[in-house]
């Protein structure tokens, strides 16, 4: 039986010819991190301090213990190196590697002695394959499209320039004989209520000689297929199979599937995962808006509510089994049921897709190609093909995989970013994206769909990122106009749209100490990778308030309230034009570091008031006013599977509290379906001292009552400052788990940052907006010591402008 030993203990890492303790896995940085070479490049401007590590060499060492008897074979498997790297034992080449994204076996039978690991610079090699290749253009000067390795360790717009190297998956010894499981391709398919497991099978042996056979298992159902030369299919048929559903779909049942490779009744090696059936397809098809994005499981059409997905640490091999767990929770738990790998980063690990798989996550691959062209010559096309195979084969087994992306934005530069001239007919990717990448999915996995990029048209004849066909990428509002601009355009599905803020109170403190907090301190920018970040968010704030100069704490609650706002724009409008548009992924869910950005969870991972927006935002049902070509509707968007009926008031108000007029509307929406009932005359808002309320069954009414319990629509007409606010007056008590505020006059995005009660502290919900006399209950938990005031100050809500 196949014999595995890791070999996670006794490494070192060779620092100015002194070697020091070393983790494996893990990374150059980390190492020196712990042995306290370096600070820590998350705090402050530690980062510039550590920029020398990218570009030495480094060496892991230990011994390769003595092979043990009784085995024909001895592998050192390596899951993964970061990124350009020589093996040795006892001074012996085992191999040269140059791919983060694959894994590596040596046969050392025989072998033992000082085993060495040496690191090339990743920019020493970026640099030499750019010398061969000629140049290519990129959205970033760091030259990360020459090598195969997680793109954002050279930064990017939200990342520190961290460039990594070590030893970042597992490595072990494998000992074996006769025959061990090479590759086990499941194919996984619903065929007439029937689950089925096709196993395509692949061994490597000592003996050509040996009579083999392959046993599967999947429950109780056993079947068993000779190995022919070193290939063999086994299939399995499950009746009755229960089918895996996305959250919010039905429930997400898991199969163990076990597969046995036996000599003579002996077993060799054994292969075990876990598979859901289901069935997944994408719609594409023109028809009277252009042309379609729409996700189908199990035959049913979804409007993919996502958020994308970077690596959660720059050195990911930080990123544990529960750190993953307890980020994808918090997805899930903000009423996410896609989320995308984004290309600029990994195939993740196992406990990524193990988590979705039990989560109900759909996952969105990207291959790890974004904002570059990319050389199709050697060294690297040969690498781009067997790190594509591995990784297709290593993920197929997973039901919340349901698209293989060819890359980020690169069909898109290649259009619009000035590339097509620069290339002057030089290969940039696209023989990738539309020819080896779709031909290895057709290949290995044809279960799932591919497709080319994102954004992407469908085909050359409409331009790549044409909101009418495929896939949509809406970055001009951020970097140039107001978020509503969203309303101008009903795209048919938008993969990437966001809008930045910067991280917690409590972060800030944590990775800047002792500064004093301004947008513009020292600190603040190093940790603003964006161009022209702090100007965007200061133009975004000027067309909606009157900001105080010099309050720091006043400018961080309105970006907050700002990120949150744009993003509704978007999703209201987008959900509310459903089926046309097809899915909204938000960029983005996570940090890999402490920095203002697009995220809604950041990097120490608090949650910013996105996140509690998302949760309403991506709920079964919502209710939002839209401002249509005939007047004003009242929109009710039902993802759920039952039909939402009931009766819904509206009441036009003014600011100081008075309902002006008032009138109910029976509401008849059927399951995944979408509604529009217009609003009455006479009900519309006039002027900037009015606005517009909806309640749906279950929210709060006139003269009592908690806020946030049922569905609750907001219009206001006017900008904020352009609004007569009156000075809030609201009354703060403590409860078991919480605070609860009442509110005496209108109270306009309440937002308790909770972090300011203590680093630990977590609140239960973002914004929200009180009528007079309404109350809500804000649960805190990790709060040590509550207090009423201590609460009342970390409250922060819209006031009259000054």
């Amino acid at each position: 039986m196949l014999e595995a030993s890791p070999l996670d203990e006794g490494w070192t890492l060779r620092h100015e010819g002194e070697p020091l303790p070393a983790s494996v896995p893990g990374c150059v940085h980390t190492d020196l991190l712990a042995a306290g070479v370096v600070p820590d490049p998350f705090v402050g401007t530690g980062e510039d301090e550590v920029a020398w590590v990218g570009r030495r060499e480094w060496t892991y060492e230990r011994e390769l213990p003595a092979a043990l008897s009784g085995h024909e074979q001895t592998d050192l498997v390596f899951d993964g190196l970061d990124t350009v790297a020589e093996i040795t034992v006892d001074g012996r080449p085992l191999g040269r590697v140059r791919n983060m994204h694959r894994s590596y076996r040596f046969d050392v039978t025989g072998l033992e002695g000082p085993l060495a690991v040496r690191f090339i610079s990743a920019y020493a090699e970026a640099e030499a394959v750019r010398g061969t290749v000629g140049d290519r253009p990129a959205a970033y000067a760091e030259p990360y499209q020459y090598l195969r390795k997680m793109a954002c360790s050279f930064g990017w717009d939200w990342g520190p320039t961290l460039v990594t190297a070590g030893i970042w998956r597992p490595v072990r010894l494998e000992r074996w004989s006769t025959a061990r499981l090479a590759r086990v391709r499941p194919l996984v398919s619903v065929e007439q209520g029937f689950g089925v497991v096709e196993l395509r099978v692949d061994v490597e042996r000592t003996r050509v000689e040996a009579a083999l056979t392959v046993e599967a298992r999947v429950g109780g159902l056993r079947a068993r297929a000779e190995v022919s030369g070193s290939t063999a299919t086994v299939r399995i048929e499950v009746p009755d199979a229960r089918l895996w559903w996305p959250r919010g779909y039905g429930e997400q049942p898991l199969y163990e599937v076990e597969l046995t490779l036996l000599h003579g009744g002996a077993p060799l090696d054994v292969w075990r995962r876990r598979v859901g059936f289901r069935t997944v397809g994408l719609d594409t098809s023109a028809d009277a808006h252009g042309t379609g994005f729409t996700l189908v499981v199990n035959g049913e059409r979804l409007f993919a509510r996502g958020v994308n997905w970077i690596p959660d640490d720059v050195f990911p091999s930080r990123v544990t089994r529960e750190r993953y767990r307890a980020r994808l929770e918090q997805a899930a738990g903000a009423g996410v049921d896609l989320v995308r790998v984004w290309g600029g980063g990994l195939y993740e690990s196992e406990d990524f897709y193990d988590a979705c798989d039990e989560l109900g996550l759909l996952v969105w691959q990207d291959f790890p190609f974004a904002c570059a062209a990319y050389p199709e010559e050697q060294p690297l096309r040969g690498e781009v093909e067997a790190e594509a195979r591995e990784n297709v084969v290593r993920l197929m087994p997973h039901p919340s995989l349901v698209l293989w992306n060819g890359n980020n934005e690169n069909l898109w530069g290649f259009r619009d970013w000035g590339w097509e001239e620069r290339l002057a007919g030089d290969s940039w990717g696209e023989g990738y994206y539309l020819g080896v990448l779709p031909r290895v999915v057709a290949e290995l996995d044809p279960t799932r769909p591919y497709t080319p990029g994102s954004p992407w048209s469908g085909s050359w004849e409409h331009h790549p990122n044409d909101p009418a066909h495929g896939t949509h990428h809406s970055w001009e509002v951020w970097n140039r106009r107001d978020y509503t601009e969203y309303l101008r355009e009903v795209p048919r599905f938008v993969a990437e749209f966001g809008w930045q803020a910067p991280p917690a109170h409590a972060t800030l403190r944590r990775a800047l100490p002792g500064e004093e907090l301004a947008p513009d301190s020292p600190g603040m920018l190093h940790h603003q990778k964006a161009e022209d970040g702090n100007g965007k968010l200061a133009r975004g704030l000027a067309r909606r308030f009157a900001v105080p100069e010099g309050d720091f704490d006043r400018w961080h609650y309105l970006t907050q309230v700002t990120q949150a706002r744009a993003v509704a724009a978007g999703v209201e409008h987008w959900r509310s034009h459903w089926p046309v548009c097809a899915g909204t992924i938000v960029w983005q869910l996570n940090d890999c570091w402490p920095v203002t950005s697009w995220a809604a969870i950041d990097g120490d991972g608090r949650e910013k008031p996105l996140y509690h927006e998302l949760r309403r935002l991506y709920a079964d049902r919502l209710l939002t006013l839209r401002a249509r070509d005939h007047g004003l509707v009242l929109a009710a968007v039902n993802q759920s599977r039952e039909p939402w009926t009931g009766a819904v008031s509206l009441r036009r108000m003014s600011v100081e509290g008075a309902v002006i007029e008032a009138a109910e509307l029976e509401l008849a929406v059927g399951a995944r379906a979408v509604g529009e009932l217009p609003v009455p005359p006479g009900l519309e808002p006039a002027g900037a001292k009015e606005f517009l309320v909806a309640d749906a069954p279950g929210s709060p009414r006139p003269g009592g009552g908690a806020a946030g319990e049922g569905l609750r629509a907001l219009h206001f007409p006017a900008a904020d400052r352009d609004i007569p606010y009156p000075r809030p007056r609201f009354e703060v008590s403590l409860v078991p788990g919480g605070v609860t505020v009442t509110a005496g006059t209108l109270v306009r995005d309440l937002l308790l940052q909770a972090d300011r009660l203590g680093p630990t502290a977590r609140a239960d919900r973002g914004l929200v907006t009180l009528l007079p006399g309404e109350r809500v209950t804000i649960g805190v938990r990790g709060w040590e010591t509550p207090d009423a005031a201590a609460a009342r100050a970390a409250l922060y809500c819209q006031e009259p402008a000054r």
